[in-house]
C-alpha cells in the first residue's frame, strides 16, 4: 500500500501541496489527475523519495520512504522528463539496473525485447522521444517493481505502443499485485486502466474515490416536458450543470440514480434519458464546482 497523510510541501514562498492525503491499495491502479500546477509531479516525487515533505507522513508498506533503500529498491519512478546517462545504450542501462535492483529479472528483460523491438546497442539519447519512453518501460518492467509511479507515462508513444504498454501494466498488476500510481492529463486512457481516481487542485485534494463509485454518483440527464417546464425538477439535489437545448433540458446531477429518476417522473416527462459520463466529463464538472470551469461545453 502507498499512503500519503496530510502532506504539505513548499518551494520558497510557494505552496506546492497543502494537507494532501491519498491511499493506493496493494495491487490497484490509481489515477492522479488535476489542473495544471496542481502539485501532481511534486506528490509523485515525494512518494518516490526524491523530495522530502515539509509536513505529513509518506508510507509504503507502512515504512517511511525518504532515504529508505529497502523501499526504493522495490519502487520505480518514470518521470515526465526522462533521464539516462549520456553515452549509455539500453543494454548499458540494463546492466546498471541489474547491479542496483535486487528484483531485476533478466528473463523478463529478454522477453520484453519482442514487445519493444528497440536496438539495445543504440545510445538512448540518440533515440526519438517515443523510443526513449519505450526504453524506460522496458527497463522498468524488467526490474519487476512492487510499486510503479508514472508521470505522463504514455506521452510520445504511438497508439499501438500505448496499448502494448497498458496491457503490460495491467498484466503485471494482475499477476504480481504490483501497485501503480499514474499521473496523466489523458483521462480517456486513465479510464481504461484505473480502479481509483484522485483529483488535485491548487495543491489540495478535491476528490478520491473508486472509479465505479465516482461514475455512479454523477449523472447526465436529458429530460423534456409538454407545456411549461417545471420550475424545480430535482429539488435540493446538487445540480452541477444545467443547460436548455430547445425543449430539452440537460442536467449534470450528483446523487442516486433511482432518486433522480423518481424526481423526474413525478412531472410526467415526454423524454427522459440517462447518458453515460466519461471520466473527462466528471473531471470538468467536479472542477467547475470549485471555480475551475469552462463555459458552453459541447459534448
Amino acid at each position: 500500500m502507498i499512503e500519503a497523510k496530510n502532506i504539505s510541501k513548499n518551494f520558497a514562498d510557494s505552496a506546492a501541496l497543502t494537507d494532501v492525503s491519498i491511499k493506493v491499495k496493494k495491487g490497484s491502479i490509481y489515477g492522479l489527475v488535476g489542473s495544471n500546477g496542481a502539485g501532481k509531479t511534486t506528490l509523485l516525487k515525494i512518494l518516490a523519495g526524491v523530495y522530502r515533505q515539509d509536513l505529513g507522513e509518506v508510507l509504503i508498506d507502512n515504512q517511511k520512504v525518504f532515504e529508505n533503500i529497502a523501499i526504493k529498491s522495490r519502487t520505480v519512478f518514470i518521470p515526465d522528463s526522462l533521464y539516462f546517462f549520456s553515452q549509455y545504450t539500453v543494454q548499458d542501462m540494463a546492466k546498471f539496473y541489474q547491479r542496483i535492483y535486487a528484483n531485476w529479472n533478466e528473463e523478463r528483460y529478454q522477453k520484453l525485447k519482442d514487445a519493444f523491438r528497440l536496438d539495445e546497442h543504440k545510445k538512448i539519447q540518440q533515440m526519438s522521444k517515443g523510443m526513449q519512453r519505450q526504453a524506460a518501460f522496458w527497463l522498468a518492467l524488467s526490474i519487476t517493481p512492487d510499486f510503479l509511479l508514472l508521470d505522463e507515462p504514455l506521452d510520445g508513444l504511438d497508439p499501438v505502443m500505448r496499448q502494448k504498454v497498458k496491457n503490460l501494466i495491467i498484466q503485471d498488476t494482475a499477476a504480481r499485485e504490483m501497485t501503480v500510481l499514474i499521473s496523466s492529463h489523458n483521462l480517456r486512457e486513465l479510464e481504461d486502466l484505473c480502479d481509483c481516481v484522485g483529483i488535485l487542485h491548487q495543491g489540495r485534494s478535491v476528490v478520491e474515490k473508486d472509479l465505479d463509485a465516482l461514475k455512479s454518483d454523477i449523472h447526465k440527464i436529458q429530460v423534456a416536458f409538454q407545456g411549461d417546464l417545471p420550475a424545480s425538477i430535482f429539488g435540493n439535489k446538487h445540480v452541477l450543470y444545467q443547460e436548455k437545448r430547445g425543449s430539452v433540458l440537460l442536467f449534470i446531477i450528483r446523487g442516486k440514480k433511482e432518486e433522480i429518476i423518481k424526481d423526474s417522473y413525478q412531472y410526467q416527462p415526454v423524454l427522459l434519458d440517462i447518458l453515460p459520463l466519461t471520466l473527462e466529463e466528471i473531471f470538468i464538472y467536479e472542477m467547475g464546482g470549485i471555480g475551475y470551469e469552462i463555459k458552453n461545453i459541447i459534448f
